[in-house]
């Protein structure tokens, strides 16, 4: 269509309405202007019969509603004919790269959250995708474990499966998609959640903190959505294998979550209630960590976000298109359906591998800056880099009063830039022994990007959150899966707003680090963790001497010298109580 200015008049309800349509949206003129783009336009159609021009849109005031329009065109020639052309023109704006009428399988859990999933269906969601022109297969789940039944004998003819409900819901699609009689092409259908949970982690990623729980916006994605495909993980458990999309959790974080689950008909408000508890308890969490590390320098990870968001954004704005990565190559013998891709690590490979073997409060690893609305867990998540991130709080260096007050930024991720003083060893070198002494008053949070981690209980206490479900506290290992799973998404990346420790403004205001006063360190490794080997490992840090009472860092080598580090250590002029190390 050209890019020149269409108007048509119209009377709705025996009212004058002018509708413009020009290059940049729709404007509808009548009691109140509507500016839309036309991203937020589902349908647009003209009857010349009953002279009707049918307009449908999502509308944001505080929150979006479903606006029909159903205009009277006169019954001059000339308008006729123009608004025929008008509702073309705006039809193919509308759709322009995405199909119209989707084929929808929409699960409904009727018991998520507050149980409010069948009513925002029908009252909201419904009348939307109707209006779009989609064809809907409807399920209400009836049982733990029905969507899992559903997705592994789906057939594979839809356009996207909609889950009303949490994220737990999305843990059994994606896992019945694993087990299907052709896996790949089951995880290649788009995944598309509405959030009526009580966690709802995917809807903040994809759609924004501002608009994740907009119930109609999130149907609107269902309509205009494009595939992106994402990173998922295998977990396996002694000979079990499962598929996790969103996180795992040990310690606190698993306590909150799996500790309130008889509360969800709390909504979120449980999770608050959760870290109160939590909080009175503080207990330590004995497992022993290992991870194949690929990156964990902080700046590092962070100008990698803004270097594919900044790529991502320039080349929407020029194109106006989101920008999404290739769809997979899902060609096979057609005799043999494709299956999932073998797992490159075992439990037993040490290689390269590094081990955490202190006490921790908790770990938290995942996929997707937010886990919740409060707490955004891995800000400088990516969607397909291959990688997942893992955030670990050492028990011994920190303390309730600390905890309490990273939870004040957690929305915006601020407690990535708390100190994250540790010194790196692989497995396969044990003649480098690094140590830390710090003071006791550091909260020590390590976080870094890793292709597969393992956890081995040193109890059989304690509590193991996938995906929000609870799993037994047993041995582990979770290994990175990369773009296997598909959702949809109006962007084609996580939508978070964080920003740099100089970027922070107000009460929670984050200062950049400068290496001076009681524990500011700043350390950074001269090679990359992941390609490290024997004796090499002993140069990988730099002897850092704080200022004032800041702690000492060096890497000895051999038998003796691990002794020594730690008698210079013990001499030091800090005093303080904690050793970490890695």
């Amino acid at each position: 269509m050209a890019e020149r200015e269409l108007t048509v008049d119209v009377t709705v309800s025996d009212k004058p309405v002018k509708i413009t349509l020009n290059k940049e949206g729709l404007w509808v003129v009548k009691q109140k202007t509507h500016e839309v783009s036309f991203q937020q336009v589902v349908a647009a159609e003209f009857h010349r019969e009953s002279r009707k021009l049918h307009i449908a849109y999502a509308y944001k005031e505080k929150q979006f509603s479903l606006v029909e329009l159903n205009g009277q065109v006169t019954e001059d020639e000339d308008a006729l004919r123009s608004a025929m052309e008008f509702a073309e023109a705006l039809h193919e704006k509308a759709y322009q790269g995405v199909k119209y009428g989707r084929r929808l399988k929409i699960l409904v859990n009727p018991h998520g959250g507050q149980g409010k999933g069948v009513i925002a269906f029908k009252k909201q969601v419904e009348p939307l995708l109707k209006a779009a022109g989609c064809t809907l297969d409807v399920s209400e789940t009836t049982h733990n474990g029905h969507a899992y039944d559903v997705a592994k004998s789906l057939e594979l003819n839809y356009d996207a499966v909609v889950t009303v409900s949490g994220d737990g819901l999305i843990h059994e699609v994606l896992n019945g998609f694993a087990n299907h009689k052709e896996p790949l092409k089951a995880l290649a259908i788009p995944v598309a959640p509405i959030p009526t949970g009580s966690g709802n982690g995917l809807s903040l990623n994809l759609l924004g903190l501002e608009n994740a729980f907009d119930i109609v916006n999130a149907a609107l994605n269902v309509v205009k959505g494009n595939p992106m495909q994402v990173d998922v993980f295998a977990v396996t458990q002694r000979d079990k294998r499962s598929i996790s999309f969103m996180s795992q959790a040990i310690g606190l974080m698993a306590d909150i979550d799996i500790g309130t689950e008889h509360l969800r008909w709390m909504g979120d408000t449980r999770f608050t209630y959760g870290v109160l508890k939590a909080m009175i308890k503080f207990k330590p969490c004995d497992v022993e960590l290992s991870y194949k590390g690929a990156e964990m320098d902080k700046e590092q990870m962070f100008n990698a976000l803004k270097a594919r968001h900044n790529a991502e954004d320039t080349l929407e704005s020029e194109t106006h298109v989101v920008s999404h990565p290739p769809a997979l190559n899902l060609a096979t013998d057609e005799d043999k359906p494709a299956s999932l891709p073998e797992l490159k690590y075992s439990m037993d490979d040490t290689e390269g591998w590094t081990t955490f073997d202190e006490k921790m409060l908790y770990l938290y690893a995942g996929k997707g800056p937010f886990v919740g609305r409060d707490l955004m867990a891995f800000p400088v998540s990516l969607p397909d880099d291959g990688l997942i991130d893992i955030c670990v709080q050492s028990h011994s260096k920190s303390s309730r009063l600390e905890i309490l007050g990273s939870f004040e930024g957690a929305p915006r991720g601020e407690q990535y830039w708390l100190d994250s003083v540790c010194v790196f060893a692989p497995l396969s070198s044990f003649t480098t022994n690094c140590l830390v002494y710090l003071p006791s008053s550091i909260s020590c949070i390590h976080y870094v990007k890793a292709s597969a981690y393992r956890v081995k209980p040193r109890t059989t206490k304690g509590c193991l959150s996938i995906d929000g479900e609870a799993f037994p506290f047993e041995p582990f290992q979770v290994e990175v899966l990369p773009r296997l799973a598909t959702l949809l998404s109006p962007h084609g990346y996580y939508v978070a707003d964080f920003h740099g420790p100089k970027d922070k403004k107000g009460k929670g205001k984050v200062k950049e680090q400068k290496g001076k006063g009681q524990g500011d360190v700043k350390m950074k490794p001269t090679t990359t963790l992941s390609t490290l080997e024997g004796d090499e490992a002993a140069s990988t840090t730099k002897a850092v001497d704080g200022e004032g009472d800041g702690a000492t860092v060096k890497p000895t080598t051999g038998g003796d010298a691990a002794t020594a580090a730690t008698k210079d250590a013990r001499e030091g002029e800090t005093g303080g109580k904690g050793l970490c190390c890695w």
